[in-house]
C-alpha cells in the first residue's frame, strides 16, 4: 500500500563562502572520510544538526577518523573576596577598564572589557551571575591566542578581586587533532545527536583557494602551515 500522506522535509543549506574558486573540487579531489562524531562538541561544532562546511578537520592517529582540529580558546575566572567591596577595574595589556560596580552582571563585565580598544567588541564572552565568580571567554579575533592574564583594582572595605586562568589559549590538541588534515567540503548531518557513536562519511577540501574570515571555526598560523597546498587570504 502506498503512503499518499503528506511528509515535510527539511533541508540543510550548504554555505561555502569561505571557498574562493572550484580549484580542488573536481570530482576525486576531495577525499572521501569518516567523521568520528564523539570527537566534536555539540553546542559548539553542530548546534543545529549539522558540521558546517569549512571546519578544519584533524586525523585521529589511535583509529584514521576524523574529528576537529582543536586549538583553545583562552579562559580567565574573576573572582571576589574580602568585605566592603564596591567597585573595581581590570587591566588587560596596560588597558584599564572604567569602573566596574561590585554588583554588576556578566553583561556589564563584558562591555567594560570591550570598551577596550585591545580588546574590541565580540572578541571576550562574559558568564555568570550578578557579583561573580565570572568566567571570561577570549573568542573572536583573541580565539586560539595565549593572551594576557588581567589583573584588577579593588575599590572598598577589605575586598579582594582575583582573576585566574583556568585554560590557556593557544594550546593544541592531542591524538592527531593538533594537525590540521583538510577542511570539511560539505556541511554534514550528525545521524543521531543523542548517540554519538555513529560516525558519518563526508569529503575534505586538501587544496584550493580559501578565504579565512569566512571559515566557521578561527584557523591559527599553525594549521594553516599543515595545509601546504590550501592558499588562504584574509
Amino acid at each position: 500500500m502506498t503512503d499518499i500522506s503528506v511528509a515535510t522535509v527539511n533541508y540543510q543549506v550548504d554555505k561555502r563562502a569561505w571557498l574562493l574558486s572550484p580549484h580542488g573540487t573536481d570530482p576525486g579531489t576531495t577525499p572521501s572520510i569518516t567523521l568520528d562524531i564523539s570527537a566534536f562538541t555539540p553546542a559548539v561544532h553542530y548546534p543545529n544538526g549539522y558540521i558546517p562546511s569549512g571546519t578544519p578537520l584533524g586525523r585521529i592517529t589511535a583509529t584514521g577518523l576524523y574529528g576537529p582540529y582543536s586549538v583553545t580558546d583562552e579562559v580567565q575566572t574573576i573572582t571576589q573576596g574580602g568585605s566592603g567591596l564596591t567597585s573595581y577595574t581590570l587591566t588587560y595589556s596596560g588597558q584599564t577598564t572604567a569602573s566596574i560596580a561590585q554588583a554588576a552582571t556578566a553583561a556589564q563585565v563584558q562591555a567594560a572589557l570591550e570598551a577596550l580598544s585591545n580588546i574590541g567588541a565580540g572578541n571576550v564572552l562574559v558568564t555568570g551571575s550578578p557579583g561573580g565568580p565570572y568566567t571570561v571567554t577570549f573568542q573572536g579575533a583573541l580565539a586560539d591566542t595565549n593572551v594576557a592574564q588581567m589583573t584588577s583594582t579593588p575599590t572598598g572595605g577589605t575586598g579582594t578581586v582575583t582573576v585566574a586562568t583556568t585554560t590557556g589559549g593557544g594550546t593544541e590538541g592531542t591524538g592527531g587533532l593538533e594537525v590540521a588534515a583538510g577542511l570539511l567540503f560539505a556541511a554534514t548531518k550528525v545521524p543521531n545527536t543523542a548517540d554519538t557513536s555513529k560516525d558519518v562519511g563526508a569529503a575534505m577540501l586538501v587544496h584550493g583557494f580559501v578565504k579565512l574570515s569566512k571559515l566557521p571555526f578561527t584557523l591559527d598560523a599553525n594549521g594553516q602551515a599543515d595545509l601546504k597546498l590550501i592558499h588562504f587570504v584574509a
